[in-house]
């Protein structure tokens, strides 16, 4: 949620209007010129792998599973820094900023590619993508692409999906040129997470201002379901659970996480958290999720086994964890503090806040990269 809209955004969600079975919505072109439909190139379709464990989705983000094209990559940490226009390079190593760079207006999220090759840094406002070589770890040129709140990809890596907060809408585009494709508006506002199920055929995204998630079915461009959550309600972050039958939804304004059938799409479940819980992410070990809840300065770690909160870490004197990832060895889980300007790197042993690092002004959805993992879903780094 973008900070200079907060109370317009309370305002919207308010008015929310949950409906569930709604009929497929027809692709319109978007208001830049569609292209003729895009075809991937066999060698991208090649490449994709096969899920060879059913039981678990997670499976090939262990420590040490890092992808031959990141191997000798040094891994750093990427801060976008919405309200200064800028990315900090943080060195995980020595917990020091080492690069500093601007970038376009309110970028939001920083975003490894499918084929884990570039970064892409999301500018809302700026409606750009600026790409990072994660090997220099230096800003290429910006590519124009309207609205990118967020940006995923599909499990094959044949589409870029770029939600389109502002407008209602899920664009397909080329995922390497970025060139729009196809666009699919959405019965929804606010579009801004999501995660695939097992199979890979569906993409359940939350819609924050209006307090629904949209089932989509991405190869067919159309809409097969919306579940409402509840008036005032705000989903954020969705996170699919290793055995792949359920989702799990942060609400920031229910305070926890909703619990949706990955098979029927119908919630049965909701977990309390904590105040503003946002972002979700997965234990090297897929045990446990991390639910960072922003608006009391805590995470909550959840046993996958259980359903249920079996831990709770604070930062003292109070915080503003938002989004971020999990260390490529699993020891760390780096948080973004969204109203403080600053960094958090807790210890996922012992749940004790190690570091606090100065960055810009609202630093948002930062990015920990290399991890390991054979292809990039998108967001701050969903590996499959």
């Amino acid at each position: 949620m973008r900070l200079r809209r907060m109370t317009s955004m309370l305002g919207a969600a308010a008015v929310a209007v949950a409906s569930c079975g709604a009929p497929p919505v027809p692709m319109t072109p978007a208001r830049e010129p569609a292209p003729p439909l895009w075809s991937p190139p066999r060698r991208q379709h090649a490449q994709a792998p096969a899920r060879t464990t059913p039981t678990d989705v997670y499976a090939h983000d262990r420590p040490g599973m890092l992808a031959p094209a990141v191997r000798n990559v040094t891994p750093r940490v990427y801060v976008p820094n919405s309200e200064s226009g800028t990315v900090d390079v943080i060195d995980p190593r020595t917990f020091q900023v080492v690069r500093h760079f601007r970038v376009g207006r309110l970028p939001q999220h920083v975003v490894p590619s499918w084929d884990l090759r570039t970064l892409w840094v999301n500018e809302n406002e700026g409606n750009r993508l600026t790409p990072i070589d994660p090997v220099t770890g230096r800003p290429g040129r910006p590519v124009p692409v309207d609205d990118p709140y967020n940006l995923y990809f599909t499990p094959d890596g044949s589409y870029a999906l770029v939600m389109a907060e502002r407008n209602n809408r899920l664009d397909l585009r080329d995922p390497r040129t970025m060139r729009l494709v196809r666009s699919l508006p959405l019965p929804c506002r606010g579009v801004n997470h999501g995660d695939f199920t097992a199979d890979g055929s569906v993409f359940l995204a939350s819609c924050e201002f209006s307090g629904q998630l949209v089932a989509i079915d991405w190869r067919r461009a159309r809409v097969r379901k919306v579940i409402g959550v509840g008036a005032g309600n705000m989903p954020q972050d969705v996170k699919l659970s290793p055995d792949g039958r359920l989702f799990y939804v942060a609400d920031m304004m229910a305070g926890g996480t909703w619990i949706v059938d990955a098979a029927t799409f119908r919630r049965v479940g909701f977990l309390r958290t904590g105040k503003g819980a946002h972002g979700l992410y997965v234990s090297r070990d897929s045990r446990s999720l991390y639910v960072s809840n922003r608006d009391e300065g805590t995470v909550s770690v959840v046993s996958f086994a259980r359903r249920e909160v079996v831990d709770r870490w604070r930062i003292p004197g109070g915080g503003s964890p938002d989004m971020g990832g999990v260390s490529a060895d699993g020891k760390q889980l780096w948080l973004s503090g969204r109203y403080h300007g600053v960094v958090y790197v807790f210890s996922t042993a012992t749940g004790e806040l190690r570091h606090t690092i100065r960055v810009g002004r609202g630093p948002h959805g930062l990015c920990f990269f290399p991890q390991p993992g054979r292809y990039s879903l998108g967001h701050t780094g969903v590996f499959r």
